[in-house]
């Protein structure tokens, strides 16, 4: 399996990930799901995704924190204190996920959007905080194959029906193969596609771009 940056820096992200999501909840007030889905769209995410050397370790945990926020409001953040007495819920949640992120190089978007949500991973924290990092893992791989099964895709269903490989989909519709993969895994939203793209994909399937959408 290929991992998402080098190993080395692992350690540091697990770490800091956890912190940044503890400092934000515990020291500057933030609700988590807030602060988190802050974390998904300022950049910061996607940035240790592609192994950043900046955010891997170049920041501490709280900088990371100060990061997300400035990136997201117009506010001035004041100054925190933060002092860590324990592993909180949210210092674990960051901490696994940081783990599972880089374990599967699937993106935190990705994972929030497939079962794996922030706040589904603190409710795992009663049960797996004193578990090996193994078991949290096994728990995270069946939430999102579950969420995966019970999701309904459009695009490869429609292309199953119609006989056609991804290939050959990609093929005689110009869009790529590896964009036609990440619709159909959940990597990327197909709503959010270029209407030229859907069109293109509804054009070779016989179905109207509304459907691929649905």
């Amino acid at each position: 399996m290929t991992h998402a940056y080098n190993p080395l820096y692992l350690e540091d992200v697990m770490n800091n990930l956890g912190t940044m999501l503890d400092c934000a909840v515990n020291a500057a007030h933030c609700k988590l799901s807030v602060f988190y889905e802050m974390f998904l769209t300022s950049g910061v995410a996607s940035q240790i995704e592609v192994g950043n050397p900046r955010y891997l370790s170049g920041l501490s945990g709280m900088e990371l924190m100060r990061v997300v926020l400035e990136k997201s409001s117009d506010k001035p953040i004041p100054d925190l204190s933060y002092v860590p007495f324990d592993r909180t819920p949210e210092y674990w949640a960051g901490w696994a996920l940081a783990y599972y992120q880089w374990h599967t190089s699937r993106s935190f978007a990705f994972l929030q959007r497939n079962g794996l949500s922030i706040d589904v991973v603190v409710s795992l924290y009663p049960t797996l905080h004193e578990a090996d990092l193994s078991k949290f893992v096994q728990t995270a791989d069946a939430l999102i194959e579950q969420s995966l099964r019970s999701r309904k895709n459009p695009l490869k269903a429609i292309r199953k029906q119609s006989r056609l490989t991804q290939k050959e989909l990609a093929d005689l519709s110009g869009v790529t193969l590896r964009m036609i993969q990440a619709y159909e895994q959940g990597d990327q939203d197909i709503n959010k596609a270029e209407t030229r793209t859907v069109f293109a994909l509804s054009r070779v399937l016989g179905c109207a771009p509304e459907v691929l959408c649905s």
